[in-house]
């Protein structure tokens, strides 16, 4: 049912004071135009209200997308909707969607990424956490280099757990580029220290090109290698990318035979002892001990 509105000037004033007193600039802005099509009979009193109220809440949800974004480190944007799946005939492209569900979030589960460069491993690491940021979930992306800088920048200046636990108030942690640069002396140690105090208290995304049986090599030490996957792998989902360079594919042919092959990066053949959930014993010393 439509129906024109008796709306006087005084009360038109009274809702814009209203409006900004309200802190609903969306709302205000269409104001008029709203007004204009109730006037003329194009809708009705409680659709009009229901125009000006989804145009402030649209506003305010984008806002609050792009902070968290922004807070987040979620600088540069990638979507599901913008992968190439056909580019990477061996993704599971409904395995993806159902992982974009985020009920491995709620679960603290770990999703690992795995795949040789180029093949959208990040692309995926980053969609999914613009998915939980649109969720309403708090997430924070960096790569392994800078969040080991990060830790042994605090453990230096005397405040270690306090840098764990701002990496352990994100929802989802992502990760990146784990086994790309060198991992600093006692850097392993500092991440499994991280591991160990989100393990089963928040979910998190890895992204590797090297497989779980490099990383004793990766971290520079075997025990502590075998401690992060016990860990890591305890709640886990590995996905397997196999498959060329996305980044390259228009010069493959200018790129060495070795590069240019479909190799994989071959998961654990063994899968990890079950354990019971429960929180771990606490332990910030090296994790051969764990």
């Amino acid at each position: 049912m439509t129906a024109s509105l008796d709306v006087t000037p005084s009360t038109v004033d009274r809702i814009r004071h209203d409006l900004v007193g309200l802190r609903m600039p969306r709302a205000l802005e269409a104001l008029d135009h709203v007004l204009r099509r109730l006037e003329q009979g194009e809708i009705a009193a409680l659709e009009a209200i229901d125009i000006l109220l989804s145009e402030e809440l649209t506003l305010r949800e984008n806002s609050r997308i792009k902070t968290a974004l922004r807070m987040g480190r979620l600088a540069t944007i990638k979507t599901l909707a913008g992968f190439d799946f056909a580019f990477q005939p061996s993704l599971d492209r409904d395995r993806i969607l159902t992982l974009a569900q985020l009920g491995f979030v709620a679960r603290c589960e770990v999703i690992h990424l795995l795949g040789p460069p180029g093949t959208g491993k990040s692309h995926l690491a980053i969609a999914l956490g613009v998915e939980a940021v649109k969720a309403g979930k708090s997430v924070y992306f960096c790569t392994l280099a800078e969040l080991i800088a990060a830790l042994a920048r605090a453990e230096r200046e005397g405040r270690l757990q306090e840098r764990i636990r701002f990496f352990c108030r994100p929802s989802l942690l992502v990760v990146d580029e784990i086994g790309y640069l060198p991992v600093v002396s006692g850097g392993g140690n500092l991440f499994f220290q991280l591991v160990n105090a989100r393990y089963e208290r928040g979910a998190m995304i890895l992204t590797s090109n090297r497989g779980f049986a490099e990383w004793g090599d990766v971290f520079g030490d075997p025990v502590v290698a075998t401690a992060l996957l016990d860990r890591l792998l305890h709640h886990a989902v590995v996905v397997q990318i196999e498959g060329a360079s996305y980044r390259l594919r228009q010069h493959a042919e200018l790129m060495p035979e070795h590069v240019r092959s479909k190799a994989t990066i071959t998961p654990p053949s063994l899968a990890p002892t079950s354990r019971p959930r429960g929180r771990p014993p606490k332990n910030t010393s090296h994790p051969a001990t764990a």
